[in-house]
């Protein structure tokens, strides 16, 4: 009683082109295709994504070895 059979969705589909015209729907379709390829291009692109906290701890800290010796023998 509340779906529809695929006699149903095919007879609705016929009234739609007939109603909407053939070019129009067919637009309409090329339009979504067009939309489709362009987010999948889209996930494709790679984004460059931030570092973590972690790793920008680390690309800022620069450690000078001779400054760090000199460090521990002072103390």
């Amino acid at each position: 009683m509340g779906s529809f059979s695929l006699v149903h969705w095919l007879i609705f589909g016929v009234i739609a082109i007939l109603v909407l015209g053939g070019g129009r729907f067919s637009n309409m379709m090329g339009d979504v295709a067009k939309g489709i390829k362009q987010f999948k291009k889209g996930m494709a692109e790679e984004d460059e994504t931030p570092p973590s906290r972690l790793e920008s701890k680390r690309a800022d800290t620069v450690i000078d070895a001779e400054r760090e010796r000199a460090r521990d023998a002072d103390r």
